[in-house]
């Protein structure tokens, strides 16, 4: 037994017998006289804290390229291993040592570029399935070391740490496992989730000023061209902001993943919604506000169809409102099952048609509101083949039955080759867009100042609803589909929104009016004639009946009406139907859109 004093120098004593080179022991960290306890200990307890491994040879001893030594060092270390070989050789033509773990070593040997794996500079063998290879102080200590601090490059020379220039690092691809098709195990996601990549990514980015990190192979040629001296200021900057924003990403897939598997409510205590930038628009809603379009990287989204995803076949670049357009036009078509045609203006449908034959269906969808059409986007569910290119083409105005038909944009979830090159001769301007469905059960995202407003998407139809007869007189079947076609399109129409609608085709809508009755009007002017014995839907209750909305469209000669009810005056709109002998329909759904 020894005094505390006794037993500190007998420790240093042991240690630095362990750390000699003649030495077959080391031991796991540096004893010192404050690692022991006030009590006193024995020389056998310390030596359950050392480990015996194999005598370092020559040829074992750590290998490094230290700054100091006039040396380059570049870590490389991929999943996917695109362009591996150009950025490997073009390091090596530079000068750098190349240093690699596992598969990417054996991958640039292949390509014929000299590797230093990562274990000879670390002393110690990947372990745990390949798990723990880079997370080691003689890989991260010469990526944090500062190079403007003396005491970091002396405590880099004292351990024989060599400094790393470049590090080139990507993570597993847990993204792509867990979105492949069939689904993955839960043990196989975990497996997927990379540890050692995202801790070099950010130790290289948070020492941007002395190490370039790069995540994606599309900057391999930028890289070597800076390293040759042609230089960018901001380079490395922009590196480290793509490496961090490359993390977060990848953290936010996880997180995404791991609430799905808790089976927790859709709406998590916090959010992390990831973008990548589509493209950069010509400017926003007006010509002084800048713009640009994102995809949606969450897992949710990922083959969920919508317009950020659709392919553009032809045509001028999409505007901010085009976006806008596009999207309230395929949303609304989506919706039908028979062949339908969309118009839309400003976010509007200002013409719905569904027939068997979608030629007649597209003739009627602009025959509706032919002025608004004019310069609007349309919409289609089935395949725009040569025959219906041909009528989009040629179509003339039913105001004047000369003029060409304008549009925008032309939506459709395919077309056929000879619909693509007729629609292409239609105007070098004319944006042909080729979309996939929404996936129902999105979640819906807004932006007000200072936060975001989330819900579920507004995916009920008609088949989902009931409408109740609360009127005296019943609808007929013909009046009930007219009036289930109307509900299904003023679902689209901004509030407050009136439809009225006939045989599968709108007649006439009004949209966005502070006051009910104005929508009302205005859908009633443009149907005409035509609104005698057809269905009138209102996205909401209709507060007032007698000389008011009920009243005048009662008047019209509407034959049914089919809104949600719930006002305390809903027995005035069933006794005023009542009077008139129109079918009044309560659907208990309503649906505003703002």
């Amino acid at each position: 037994m020894f005094g505390l004093a006794a037993a500190a120098a007998a420790t240093r004593v042991l240690c630095a017998t362990l750390y000699s080179p003649s030495s077959s022991f080391t031991t796991t960290h540096h004893f010192s006289s404050h690692h022991l306890p006030s009590t006193l200990v024995s020389l056998s307890s310390l030596r359950f804290r050392c480990i015996p491994i194999k005598a370092m040879s020559e040829t074992d001893a750590p290998k490094s390229a230290s700054s100091s030594h006039g040396n380059k060092q570049a870590l490389i270390s991929l999943s996917d291993k695109k362009d591996l070989a150009f950025v490997g050789n073009g390091l090596q033509e530079l000068g750098f040592t190349i240093v690699s773990t596992g598969g990417t070593a054996s991958a640039l040997e292949s390509a014929g570029v000299a590797v230093t794996k990562v274990e000879q500079l670390t002393q110690f063998p990947e372990m745990l399935d390949g798990h723990v290879k880079t997370l080691h102080p003689n890989i991260h200590g010469g990526i944090l070391a500062r190079r403007d601090q003396k005491h970091h490059m002396e405590a880099l020379n004292t351990h024989g740490i060599g400094t790393f220039d470049v590090v080139i690092v990507n993570l597993y691809p847990f993204y792509d496992k867990v979105t492949s098709a069939g689904g993955i195990e839960f043990k196989d996601g975990i497996e997927n989730i990379d540890i050692g990549g995202p801790a070099m990514i950010r130790a290289a980015a948070k020492n941007h000023k002395d190490v370039l990190v790069v995540v994606d192979s599309e900057d391999y040629p930028a890289l070597l061209e800076f390293l040759k001296g042609n230089q960018d200021g901001q380079f490395r900057l922009k590196l480290a902001w793509k490496a961090f924003q490359h993390v977060a990403s990848y953290d936010s897939a996880v997180a995404e993943w791991f609430w799905k598997q808790t089976g927790g409510d859709k709406f998590p205590p916090s959010l992390t919604v990831p973008l990548s930038l589509k493209s950069s628009l010509r400017y926003g809603e007006n010509l002084h506000q800048n713009a640009a379009i994102y995809f949606d990287r969450r897992l949710a989204e990922v083959n969920a169809g919508g317009i950020a995803t659709a392919i553009q076949h032809h045509g001028k670049e999409m505007s901010y409102n085009n976006n806008l357009d596009a999207d309230a036009a395929w949303n609304c078509v989506c919706e039908f099952r028979n062949p339908t045609c969309v118009v839309v203006k400003h976010t509007n449908p200002c013409g719905v048609a569904s027939r068997d034959d979608i030629l007649e269906a597209y003739r009627r969808a602009v025959k509706a509101d032919p002025v608004s059409a004019f310069g609007g986007i349309v919409a289609f569910n089935v395949e725009v083949d040569e025959v219906l290119a041909k009528e989009i083409r040629e179509f003339r105005s039913p105001t004047d039955g000369e003029t060409r038909m304008f549009y925008e944009i032309v939506v459709a979830p395919s077309y056929t080759e000879k619909g693509l090159e007729i629609l292409r001769g239609k105007s070098k301007t004319l944006r042909i867009l080729e979309a996939k469905k929404n996936e129902p059960g999105k979640l819906s995202l807004r932006q007000v100042g200072g936060g975001w407003l989330a819900q579920d998407s507004d995916d009920l139809t008609p088949s989902d609803i009931k409408f109740n007869v609360v009127s005296e007189k019943t609808p007929q079947d013909g009046e009930l589909h007219d009036a289930e076609f109307a509900w299904l399109c003023v679902k689209h129409v901004k509030s407050n929104a009136i439809v009225i609608a006939k045989d599968n085709c709108m007649l006439g809508m009004g949209s966005g009016q502070p006051n009910r009755v104005e929508s009302l009007r205005i859908a009633m002017r443009k149907a005409g004639a035509a609104i005698k014995g057809a269905a009138l839907a209102s996205d909401a209750f209709f507060p007032f009946a007698w000389k008011d909305a009920v009243e005048e469209a009662c008047e019209s000669g509407i034959g049914v009406i089919a809104e949600p009810g719930g006002s305390i005056r809903d027995q005035d709109a069933v006794d005023c139907c009542n009077k008139y002998g129109v079918s009044l329909l309560f659907t208990d759904v309503r649906h505003f859109r703002h």
